[in-house]
Protein backbone atom coordinates (compact mmCIF):
# COMPACT_ATOMS: atom_id res chain seq x y z
CA UNK A 1 0.00 0.00 0.00
CA UNK A 2 1.60 3.29 -1.04
CA UNK A 3 0.24 5.49 1.55
CA UNK A 4 1.76 3.49 4.53
CA UNK A 5 5.20 5.07 4.30
CA UNK A 6 3.49 8.49 4.37
CA UNK A 7 2.00 7.35 8.10
CA UNK A 8 5.54 5.45 8.73
CA UNK A 9 7.76 8.51 8.07
CA UNK A 10 5.49 11.15 9.99
CA UNK A 11 5.95 8.65 12.98
CA UNK A 12 9.36 8.63 12.39
CA UNK A 13 9.81 12.19 12.47
CA UNK A 14 7.41 13.09 15.43
CA UNK A 15 9.52 10.37 17.32
CA UNK A 16 12.86 11.83 16.62
CA UNK A 17 11.84 15.52 16.72
CA UNK A 18 9.53 14.86 20.35
CA UNK A 19 12.65 13.08 21.77
CA UNK A 20 14.94 15.31 20.76
CA UNK A 21 12.96 18.75 21.47
CA UNK A 22 9.66 17.69 23.30
CA UNK A 23 6.12 17.70 22.70
CA UNK A 24 5.46 21.29 23.65
CA UNK A 25 8.46 22.53 21.62
CA UNK A 26 7.59 20.64 18.10
CA UNK A 27 5.54 22.69 15.77
CA UNK A 28 3.43 20.53 13.33
CA UNK A 29 5.02 22.66 10.57
CA UNK A 30 8.43 20.87 11.81
CA UNK A 31 7.05 17.40 11.74
CA UNK A 32 5.85 17.51 8.14
CA UNK A 33 8.61 18.83 6.76
CA UNK A 34 11.10 16.69 8.57
CA UNK A 35 8.65 13.69 7.38
CA UNK A 36 8.70 15.13 3.70
CA UNK A 37 5.06 15.64 3.57
CA UNK A 38 2.66 18.06 3.62
CA UNK A 39 -0.16 19.17 6.54
CA UNK A 40 -2.34 17.69 4.16
CA UNK A 41 -1.01 14.75 4.67
CA UNK A 42 -0.21 14.54 7.81
CA UNK A 43 -4.26 15.67 8.78
CA UNK A 44 -5.39 12.75 6.52
CA UNK A 45 -3.68 10.06 8.81
CA UNK A 46 -3.39 11.85 12.29
CA UNK A 47 -6.15 14.78 13.46
CA UNK A 48 -3.71 16.72 15.65
CA UNK A 49 -0.69 16.32 17.48
CA UNK A 50 -2.27 14.54 20.26
CA UNK A 51 -3.34 12.19 17.68
CA UNK A 52 0.51 11.43 17.01
CA UNK A 53 1.96 11.88 20.54
CA UNK A 54 -1.20 9.17 21.30
CA UNK A 55 0.00 6.48 18.24
CA UNK A 56 3.66 6.96 19.35
CA UNK A 57 2.98 5.15 22.79
CA UNK A 58 0.24 3.21 21.55
CA UNK A 59 1.69 1.32 18.51
CA UNK A 60 4.09 -0.10 21.32
CA UNK A 61 1.49 -0.72 23.58
CA UNK A 62 -0.51 -2.87 21.11
CA UNK A 63 2.61 -5.01 20.34
CA UNK A 64 2.90 -5.52 23.93
CA UNK A 65 -0.20 -6.54 24.46
CA UNK A 66 -0.36 -8.95 21.47
CA UNK A 67 3.00 -10.34 22.73
CA UNK A 68 1.05 -10.38 26.43
CA UNK A 69 -1.94 -12.04 25.25
CA UNK A 70 0.21 -15.00 23.40
CA UNK A 71 2.54 -15.65 26.57
CA UNK A 72 0.34 -15.21 29.00
CA UNK A 73 -2.33 -18.35 27.20
CA UNK A 74 0.53 -19.81 25.84
CA UNK A 75 2.49 -23.01 27.67
CA UNK A 76 3.88 -23.10 30.80
CA UNK A 77 3.62 -22.60 34.76
CA UNK A 78 2.03 -19.42 35.84
CA UNK A 79 6.01 -18.71 37.06
CA UNK A 80 7.01 -19.16 33.98
CA UNK A 81 4.74 -17.16 32.09
CA UNK A 82 4.97 -14.27 34.49
CA UNK A 83 8.99 -14.52 34.54
CA UNK A 84 8.28 -14.62 30.43
CA UNK A 85 6.05 -11.79 30.41
CA UNK A 86 7.82 -9.53 33.03
CA UNK A 87 11.04 -9.97 31.02
CA UNK A 88 9.34 -9.52 27.68
CA UNK A 89 7.46 -5.89 28.69
CA UNK A 90 11.09 -4.41 29.80
CA UNK A 91 12.83 -5.76 26.88
CA UNK A 92 9.98 -4.15 24.41
CA UNK A 93 10.07 -1.33 26.67
CA UNK A 94 14.03 -0.97 26.13
CA UNK A 95 13.67 -1.68 22.64
CA UNK A 96 11.02 1.22 21.88
CA UNK A 97 12.65 3.50 24.61
CA UNK A 98 12.28 6.99 22.50
CA UNK A 99 9.13 6.37 22.41
CA UNK A 100 8.18 5.54 25.72
CA UNK A 101 9.68 8.66 27.21
CA UNK A 102 8.28 10.61 24.81
CA UNK A 103 5.05 9.62 26.53
CA UNK A 104 5.70 9.42 29.76
CA UNK A 105 7.25 12.91 29.70
CA UNK A 106 4.12 14.27 27.31
CA UNK A 107 1.29 12.47 28.62
CA UNK A 108 -0.40 14.64 30.63
CA UNK A 109 -0.49 17.58 27.69
CA UNK A 110 -2.93 15.47 26.16
CA UNK A 111 -6.55 16.30 25.20
CA UNK A 112 -8.52 15.13 28.48
CA UNK A 113 -10.48 11.97 26.21
CA UNK A 114 -7.21 10.94 25.03
CA UNK A 115 -5.69 10.60 28.09
CA UNK A 116 -8.85 8.68 29.30
CA UNK A 117 -8.30 6.37 26.05
CA UNK A 118 -4.87 5.87 26.85
CA UNK A 119 -5.79 5.11 30.97
CA UNK A 120 -8.18 2.78 29.70
CA UNK A 121 -5.66 0.80 27.13
CA UNK A 122 -3.23 1.25 29.80
CA UNK A 123 -5.35 -0.34 32.21
CA UNK A 124 -6.16 -3.71 30.55
CA UNK A 125 -3.18 -4.21 29.76
CA UNK A 126 -1.63 -4.16 33.42
CA UNK A 127 -5.17 -5.84 34.46
CA UNK A 128 -3.75 -9.22 32.10
CA UNK A 129 -0.48 -8.73 33.92
CA UNK A 130 -2.26 -8.57 36.92
CA UNK A 131 -4.40 -12.23 36.04
CA UNK A 132 -1.10 -13.64 36.23
CA UNK A 133 0.20 -12.37 39.54
CA UNK A 134 -3.65 -13.35 41.06
CA UNK A 135 -3.30 -16.91 39.12
CA UNK A 136 -0.79 -17.67 41.28
CA UNK A 137 -1.64 -15.91 44.17
CA UNK A 138 -4.85 -17.98 43.82
CA UNK A 139 -3.16 -21.59 43.68
CA UNK A 140 -0.98 -20.61 46.21
CA UNK A 141 2.39 -20.26 44.53
CA UNK A 142 2.91 -16.76 45.01
CA UNK A 143 2.26 -15.40 48.15
CA UNK A 144 -0.49 -13.42 48.86
CA UNK A 145 0.69 -10.93 51.50
CA UNK A 146 1.41 -8.33 49.28
CA UNK A 147 -2.47 -7.49 46.87
CA UNK A 148 -1.46 -8.55 42.61
CA UNK A 149 -2.45 -4.93 42.32
CA UNK A 150 0.04 -3.38 44.51
CA UNK A 151 2.70 -5.24 43.09
CA UNK A 152 2.12 -4.97 39.54
CA UNK A 153 1.74 -1.48 39.99
CA UNK A 154 5.03 -1.42 42.07
CA UNK A 155 6.59 -3.70 39.27
CA UNK A 156 5.29 -1.54 36.45
CA UNK A 157 6.55 1.63 38.03
CA UNK A 158 9.71 0.47 38.03
CA UNK A 159 9.15 -0.14 34.40
CA UNK A 160 8.20 2.87 33.17
CA UNK A 161 11.40 4.57 34.72
CA UNK A 162 13.53 2.68 32.35
CA UNK A 163 13.78 6.59 30.28
CA UNK A 164 15.36 7.74 32.63
CA UNK A 165 18.51 5.53 33.37
CA UNK A 166 18.72 2.74 30.66
CA UNK A 167 21.12 3.25 27.57
CA UNK A 168 21.21 0.64 25.02
CA UNK A 169 24.99 0.71 24.72
CA UNK A 170 24.82 0.62 28.83
CA UNK A 171 27.16 -2.65 30.30
CA UNK A 172 22.88 -4.30 30.11
CA UNK A 173 21.06 -4.91 26.82
CA UNK A 174 17.22 -4.82 27.87
CA UNK A 175 16.88 -8.64 27.64
CA UNK A 176 19.58 -8.97 30.33
CA UNK A 177 17.30 -5.85 32.57
CA UNK A 178 14.51 -7.64 31.23
CA UNK A 179 15.15 -11.09 32.74
CA UNK A 180 16.31 -9.17 36.17
CA UNK A 181 13.62 -7.33 36.61
CA UNK A 182 11.64 -10.28 36.25
CA UNK A 183 13.53 -12.12 38.24
CA UNK A 184 13.34 -9.63 41.44
CA UNK A 185 9.44 -9.91 40.35
CA UNK A 186 9.44 -13.71 41.04
CA UNK A 187 11.40 -13.18 44.38
CA UNK A 188 8.94 -10.33 45.63
CA UNK A 189 6.63 -12.69 45.18
CA UNK A 190 8.27 -15.54 46.85
CA UNK A 191 8.19 -17.89 43.69
CA UNK A 192 12.06 -17.76 42.76
CA UNK A 193 13.43 -17.83 39.40
CA UNK A 194 11.00 -20.03 36.88
CA UNK A 195 13.88 -22.56 36.40
CA UNK A 196 14.40 -23.69 40.13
Amino acid sequence: MKEEPVRQRLLAAATRLFAARGFESTSVQEIVVAAGVTKGAMYHYFDSKDDLLHEIYARVLRMQTDRLTQIADGPGTVRERLHRAAADVVETTAANLDDSKIFFRSNHLLAPETQKTVRAERRRYHERFRALVAEGQRTGLFSDRVPAELVVDYFFGSVHHLGTWFHTDGPLTGAQVGRHFADLLLASLGAGHPDE
